[in-house]
């Protein structure tokens, strides 16, 4: 009796001596076995920022956050009144500037043209009567009874009047002509320029009422109403989910299933366990901070990663930024699979 115990404690020995070494062998035989590879990424999309070009106290905030906006749509409205006030100046330089050029253009008044040609009339009369009065001057100095300083002061002042003739005359013929031409285009220059300056002023008298440029969902306001909102800071965020794509850091030896335009499939868990196909748009290295070390050093080099962008080939409901990507390197044309 003793000895068939003892028979059956030593077969039940080798039987548990076996199921170790079994133990051991599948154990080490699933070690070495090629390790399930997965990548997580993460869904990100186009975002915008409205923002105005002049700086004011927001007066009106038409949209709140998870508002679907559309292009043209308006988004918020500005009180600026320095910008009020740089029109109204603006407006009344173009006024003063073709003023001028319509002057320029018109010429002189017509009483200004009867003005001068009344002084040339007047110095051709004195200039007429100073020339009889030289000719009696000069006949009594051949006569002997003028001495000759008195008949050339006489004429001294005829000639004097000559003068003041011809110069009424050039008077009048300008007046007749008007402005001339240099004269006439600068001043239309400067209406032109004025004019620039009331359109420059309406650009940004337009821009106070802002309307959005862009299709997507309000995620964030970040000025609210009443308070004072500097040039070109944000006011609302946008996002567009129409433009969405996934974003993974590949370890650049396995890189060679992803490149540009391959196709896979991918699971979102935030939307269940169907899979969804991606299409690589985008490689690029990262900076050296994201190097993956080398796990065998006789390789003499550290793996590099670079982030892989890859958009989706249809349309997916209920997709939203920051929702995980998983990828399962078993189900793509992995390389070295």
């Amino acid at each position: 009796m003793n000895l068939q115990i003892k028979k059956t404690a030593n077969i039940l020995l080798i039987l548990l001596i076996l199921c170790a070494f079994l133990w051991l062998g599948v154990d080490f035989w699933r070690a070495y076995q090629p390790q399930k590879v997965r990548l997580q990424g993460q869904i990100e999309a186009q975002e915008y920022s409205i923002s105005s070009k002049v700086a004011g106290r927001i007066q009106h905030i038409l949209v709140k956050k998870g508002d679907i906006i559309t292009v043209g749509q308006p988004i918020f409205s500005i009180h600026s009144p320095e910008v009020e006030a740089k029109l109204q100046q603006a407006q009344a330089g173009k006024k003063a500037a073709g003023a001028l050029a319509s002057e320029a253009d018109e010429g002189a008044r017509k009483q200004q043209i009867n003005a001068a040609m009344d002084s040339w009339m007047k110095a051709k009369a004195a200039s007429d009567l100073l020339s009889k009065t030289y000719r009696r001057i000069d006949n009594l100095y051949k006569e002997g009874v003028v001495a000759e300083q008195a008949r050339d002061e006489v004429y001294t002042k005829w000639r004097a009047a000559q003068y003041t003739q011809q110069a009424a005359r050039h008077m009048y013929e300008m007046a007749q002509e008007g402005a001339r031409k240099q004269t006439k285009e600068a001043a239309h220059a400067k209406e032109q320029m004025a004019a620039g300056a009331v359109a420059e002023v309406n650009a940004y008298a337009q821009d106070l009422n802002i309307a959005s440029a862009f299709n997507g969902e309000v995620t964030s306001v970040l000025i609210q109403e009443g308070e004072l909102a500097p040039q070109g800071f944000p006011v609302v965020n946008v996002i567009d989910m129409s433009d969405a794509w996934v974003v993974l850091h590949i370890r650049e030896d396995r890189l060679k299933a992803f490149s540009k335009g391959t196709e896979f499939s991918a699971t979102i868990p935030a939307l269940g366990d169907e899979h969804y196909h991606f299409k690589v748009s985008y490689l690029s290295v990262m900076g050296n901070y994201a190097t993956w070390r080398a796990t065998d050093t006789e390789k003499g080099f550290d793996m590099r990663t670079f982030e892989v962008e890859a958009r989706p080939t249809q349309p997916i409901k209920g997709l939203r930024a920051g929702m995980s990507v998983l990828v399962d390197m078993d189900n793509i044309d992995y390389p070295n699979k």
